[in-house]
Formats: C-alpha cells, structure tokens, sequence
C-alpha cells in the first residue's frame, strides 16, 4: 500500500529540507510559524494546511501538485540554483536525497 497524502508531504518537506540546506526555521519564517509549528506539522502531531501548501510551493518555486505528487517529483521540479552547493535540477539532475523513514510510527527525519 502507498503512503498517505499527509505521510508523502512530511517526506517532501524533509527532502526539500534537505536538498536545499533549509532549516525547519527557516520554513516557520516563511510560514508566518513558530519553528514548534513546523516540526509538528513534520512530525505529524499537526496537518500540514492548503495555505501551507500553497506558501511551500511558491517559496520553493514549485508548483503545488509537484509538492504534492513526493519527494522524487518535487527535488526535481526546484529551479536551477536552489539546491544546496548549486546543483542542477530539473528532468536530467541526479536527485540523491535520503530520508530515513521510522515506518512504526510515520516519522520522516533526516
């Protein structure tokens, strides 16, 4: 069975996390949020909400059914230039992100 809507989102957000050198600060930032917010939201004690979603889609420059569809899609959908270290991206980047996933209890971390 595939994972979840919600499950799939933690891993996406852990990845672009990841891949771009982000923080879970920087996102509470961005999402007008406590950085408590975010790791609840990540931890799945919160849900992630349709304007969560939308302002993670516009900060990394993605578009919102990309962020939606996982973590493969939407490493490869950031912009040229957001990676960590400058990396490509797109179709033809190698996108080598790890997230470790605690299938007990559907924690995504790093």
């Amino acid at each position: 069975m595939g994972l979840g809507l919600e499950e799939s989102l933690r891993l996406t957000v852990a990845a672009l996390m990841q891949a771009t050198g982000q923080s879970q600060r920087d996102l509470a930032e961005v999402l007008g949020l406590t950085q408590t917010q975010v790791s609840r939201r990540q931890a799945g004690t919160t849900a992630w909400s349709l304007r969560d979603c939308d302002v993670l889609a516009a900060h990394y420059g993605i578009g919102p059914l990309d962020l939606l569809a996982g973590p493969t899609r939407a490493c490869e959908a950031l912009p040229a230039g957001t990676r960590r270290g400058g990396g490509r991206s797109g179709r033809n980047a190698n996108v080598n992100v790890k997230v470790k996933v605690n299938v007990r209890d559907g924690v995504a971390g790093r």
